[in-house]
């Protein structure tokens, strides 16, 4: 039995479409695979810490070897559950937007906060950096406005997939399946034809994920 975190990085609820896309993916999967568990991380109602001040410092204390004061081990503490959290899971599921030609903000914070030393990746001067969350299998739901895929001629604006291809990676979720959904911004038939073929490629997935 595998357990499914799906990280949920929409504000917009029911009108989000990589919302509705990776709420469609669940359901297949779970019908495919129905010893499994699903649980949703919503990062819009998540109570994230800040990175700053003590659990910054408390970062830097780790890379230098030197030990925790109180208030650094207390903010550390948090963080240590977030990424507990993302790597108790066996499988992962994330739906998010494309803001600005890159991903929310929320979900930045969030990686900001788990891709930690120790934690989500480790370093030695000989081998230099190895991601620690290996193994997991991941899907990734893109919402976008406009068309940035393969042969729309705008793939260059394109910092959503690029960077977070790039992030999972750096953790060693390498085997991610991709799921687009575009342009949402046309409205009407178009959109209704976006999320129609974004969920065919779900289906598609569900069964082998």
């Amino acid at each position: 039995m595998s357990k499914v975190l799906h990280i949920s990085a929409s504000p917009r609820g029911e009108r989000s479409a990589s919302t509705t896309v990776a709420r469609h993916f669940l359901d297949a999967y779970l019908a495919a695979h129905p010893g499994d568990t699903v649980e949703t991380l919503d990062l819009w109602t998540a109570n994230l810490p800040e990175f700053d001040g003590a659990a910054l410092d408390a970062k830097y204390a780790i890379l230098h070897g030197q030990p925790f004061t109180p208030e650094q081990a207390a903010a550390w503490t948090a963080i240590v559950s977030l990424a507990e959290q993302f790597k108790a899971a066996d499988k992962f599921v994330f739906s998010l937007p494309m803001w600005n030609f890159g991903i929310p903000y929320k979900l930045k914070q969030w990686i900001d906060l788990i891709a930690q030393p120790g934690l989500t990746f480790s370093f030695s001067p000989e081998t230099g950096y190895t991601g620690l969350v290996t193994g997991k299998p991941a899907v990734a739901v893109y919402a976008r406005g406009g068309a940035y895929g393969p042969g729309t001629g705008a793939e260059g604006y394109d910092a959503q997939t690029t960077y977070f291809r790039q992030v999972l990676g750096f953790v060693g979720v390498t085997d991610l399946r991709e799921i687009l959904v575009e342009p949402t911004l046309a409205g009407g038939e178009a959109k209704d034809a976006a999320v129609a073929v974004a969920k065919g490629r779900a289906d598609e997935i569900a069964h082998t994920f």
